[in-house]
C-alpha cells in the first residue's frame, strides 16, 4: 500500500521522542503535604495573602475528604511520596532562546516551538511545577487578549483572577481538587476582550519531567462577550518506575454571543494518575467545544462539566480514549442546562487492547426551567481483543418533558470479515487493523488543527504498536 508522507512521518515516530529527560535542572523539590511546605511554595511565588488563604483552607479541606468510592482504585497513591513542588527555572521567559537549553532540547524534539511559528498565535510551556516560557503575538497584545502564566496575571491582573478564580470550581468539589488548590504551580490565564476574534489558536504544553513528581497547573480562561478563542492543552511525560500524579484544573468562563473551542491531547506514560478538572459556564448564546483525546497514564478520571446557564447556550463535546495493557481510562461528560433552548451534543469513542479498561460516564441534568432544550449522546467502544474491556455508564435526569433527547451506545470487538476482507486487497492483519481503528478515531481527529490531527493518529499508531509507556 503506498504511502503518504503523514504515514511515513508517523512511522518514524517513537515513544522515545517523549521519553527525553532533562537532568539536573531542579533548583528546590519539596516532598508530601504540609502546612509548611504549602507556606514555602507560596513565599517563593510571592503571592498575595489571599492566595495564601485559598491554599490553607484547601489544604485542610484534603484531609477531610475520602477518596471516590467508585471508578478506578487510587488508594495506593501516597501523596507523601510525591514530590509535590519541582521548580526546574528562576522564572519565565518571553524568548525561546533564553530556555535553559537542556529544558529546550525536550520541547525542541516534541516540536514546540516548531508548531508555534506554523499555526498559534501564542504558546506557552510548562515543565514541571514552573512555566519556563510564554509568548503572545504583538497584534493580539494591541486588541487587548491578555496570555500569560498564571502566576504573573495573579501578579499583573489580581482583581480580574480574583474574579473568577475557584468560582467554576471550588476547592471543596472534590479530594484531589483540594489537593490542587492547596499545590497549584503555573498554567495559564487567558482574557480575550470583548469582540476579539482570534483567528489563530494559544496553546499551553505541559511537560512533568521528574519522577516521582506531581503537577498541578491551573488554566483560567475567560471569553468576553461576542469573542472567539481555540485554544490547545498538549500534555506529556517520560516514563519511569516510580509514580508520578497530574492533578491540573481547568476553569472556563464564555460570556454572551461568545464561542471557545478547547482541545486537549494527553500522551501521560504509563505510570501517571490522571485526576484532572474541568468546568466551563456558559453565558446566553455562548458555545464551547470540547476536543479530547486521552492517551497514555496507568489512570485517568476526568470528566468536563459544561454549565449552560444562559438562553441558547450549546454544548459539544467530543473525545476518544485509547487504553492499553494495565490501563484504566475512565472518562465522560457532566453537563447542566440551566435554561431554556439550550443544546448539547456528545460523541464519545474509546478503543481498548491487551486487557486495557475503557469507561465512559455521562451525567446530564436538564431543570425544570430549560424548556425547548436538546440533548443527544453518542458512545461508541471498540475492543481489539477479547480480554479487554469497555463500559458505558450514563445518568440523565430530566426535570421537563419538553425537551428533545437521545442516547446510543455501541460496543463492539473488531470485525473479523472486515479484517479478512481487507488482507484480500493486499494488506498485512497489522496494516487491516490499523486502517479500521483510524477510520473508527477519524472523526475526532478531523476536529484537531492538523498538526495535531498527526500527532493523534501517530499516538493510535504508537498505542496499536505497544510502545508507548
Amino acid at each position: 500500500m503506498a504511502k503518504t508522507d503523514v504515514d511515513k512521518y508517523i512511522d518514524d515516530s517513537v515513544r522515545n521522542i517523549y521519553n527525553g529527560v532533562s537532568d539536573n535542572v531542579t533548583l528546590k523539590k519539596e516532598f508530601g503535604l504540609t502546612r509548611e511546605i504549602i507556606e514555602n511554595i507560596s513565599h517563593e511565588k510571592n503571592e498575595p495573602d489571599w492566595v495564601l488563604d485559598i491554599r490553607l483552607r484547601a489544604l485542610a479541606q484534603f484531609y477531610k475528604m475520602d477518596n471516590p468510592d467508585w471508578g478506578p482504585d487510587i488508594s495506593y497513591l501516597d501523596i507523601n511520596k510525591i514530590a509535590t513542588y519541582v521548580k526546574p527555572v528562576d522564572g519565565e521567559v518571553r524568548k525561546w532562546e533564553d530556555v535553559p537549553e537542556n529544558i529546550r532540547d525536550v520541547f525542541d524534539k516534541l516540536g514546540i516551538p516548531e508548531s508555534e511559528k506554523k499555526a498559534l498565535a501564542g504558546s506557552g510551556a510548562q515543565f514541571d511545577s514552573e512555566i519556563v516560557y510564554h509568548n503572545l503575538s504583538e497584534d493580539l497584545k494591541k486588541q487587548g487578549v491578555i496570555y500569560t502564566s498564571f502566576d504573573e496575571g495573579i501578579r499583573k491582573y489580581p482583581e480580574l483572577v480574583r474574579k473568577y478564580f475557584t468560582k467554576a470550581v471550588p476547592i471543596y468539589d472534590h479530594k484531589y481538587i483540594a489537593l490542587h488548590y492547596a499545590l497549584f504551580s503555573g498554567g495559564s490565564f487567558v482574557y480575550v476582550p470583548k469582540g476579539a476574534k482570534l483567528d489563530r489558536p494559544l496553546q499551553s504544553y505541559f511537560r512533568l519531567n521528574a519522577p516521582g513528581a506531581g503537577q498541578f497547573e491551573h488554566t483560567l480562561i475567560v471569553v468576553d462577550e461576542g469573542a472567539e478563542l481555540q485554544f490547545i492543552e498538549g500534555c506529556s511525560a517520560p516514563g519511569y518506575n516510580e509514580l508520578n500524579l497530574h492533578a491540573g484544573c481547568v476553569e472556563l468562563f464564555i460570556e454572551k454571543d461568545a464561542y471557545l473551542r478547547f482541545s486537549t491531547i494527553e500522551n501521560w506514560s504509563k505510570n501517571m494518575l490522571n485526576l484532572n478538572t474541568k468546568k466551563c459556564y456558559v453565558s446566553e448564546g455562548g458555545r464551547i467545544e470540547w476536543i479530547m483525546g486521552s492517551f497514555g497514564s496507568k489512570v485517568s478520571m476526568l470528566y468536563p462539566l459544561s454549565v449552560l446557564n444562559g438562553v441558547g447556550a450549546k454544548c459539544e463535546f467530543l473525545n476518544i480514549s485509547f487504553a492499553g495493557k494495565g490501563q484504566n481510562l475512565d472518562t465522560g461528560i457532566k453537563v447542566i442546562h440551566n435554561a431554556p433552548r439550550t443544546s448539547t451534543v456528545v460523541n464519545a469513542k474509546s478503543i481498548s487492547k491487551d486487557g486495557g479498561v475503557c469507561t465512559f460516564r455521562s451525567n446530564a441534568l436538564v431543570k425544570k426551567n430549560a424548556s425547548h432544550s436538546q440533548l443527544s449522546l453518542s458512545c461508541e467502544s471498540l475492543m481489539l481483543d477479547s480480554i479487554s474491556r469497555s463500559d458505558t455508564i450514563p445518568v440523565n435526569t430530566l426535570e421537563t418533558n419538553d425537551v428533545i433527547f437521545s442516547h446510543e451506545a455501541k460496543i463492539g470487538k473488531i470485525s473479523d470479515k472486515a479484517i479478512y476482507y481487507l488482507m484480500t486487497r493486499g494488506m498485512s492483519e497489522e496494516e487491516a487493523k490499523e486502517l479500521i481503528v483510524r477510520g473508527f478515531a477519524e472523526p475526532i481527529a478531523k476536529s484537531f488543527p492538523v498538526e495535531y490531527a498527526v500527532e493523534m493518529n501517530r499516538l493510535i499508531d504508537l498505542e496499536l504498536e505497544g510502545t508507548i509507556g
